[in-house]
């Protein structure tokens, strides 16, 4: 995509990044109260405790949107990552994240880990397509939809 840019969040685009994840969050599972809790108020949440949020933009069309939830010192959760159904398709979402771990290496964190679930074929291909490796589930996982859980060590 030739107009394809990657920006950081900006408090006008909270509604955005809300509506794109309850988008694909519904369509395939359910939404549960920590997706209320991070989409109402990602800034608070997400941005405020050392996380990133970056939109995927097409002109001026936000079409796709990823977050990183800061774990602890150079780990981050690779999350809430969603791309607008009407622009499925066109690898907007392996650029995103391409994107988004070519940020990590700048940073110089040490790992970035992801939750998905085994439904998400398409995802979980992108994913180990960049070099995620799949690791044991943790069993008190926060989202009842995780059913995988996967890393990318960075050094």
């Amino acid at each position: 995509m030739n107009n394809l840019t990657f920006i950081p969040f900006q408090p006008k685009y909270a509604k955005t990044f809300k509506n794109l994840n309850l988008e694909w969050i519904k369509k395939f599972f359910v939404v549960e109260n920590k997706d209320i809790e991070l989409l109402d108020n990602c800034e608070e949440n997400i941005i405020n405790k050392g996380g990133y949020i970056f939109f995927a933009k097409i002109d001026t069309t936000i079409v796709g949107c990823v977050a990183y939830i800061k774990i602890e010192d150079n780990v981050y959760e690779l999350g809430k990552m969603a791309i607008s159904e009407a622009y499925q398709g066109k690898k907007i979402g392996q650029e995103l994240l391409t994107f988004a771990i070519n940020f990590a290496k700048e940073k110089q964190w040490k790992q970035v880990i992801l939750y998905s679930s085994v439904k998400l074929t398409n995802a979980l291909h992108i994913y180990k397509k960049v070099g995620f490796k799949e690791v044991p589930l943790e069993p008190n996982v926060v989202y009842k939809r995780s059913s995988i859980k996967m890393e990318l060590n960075l050094k």
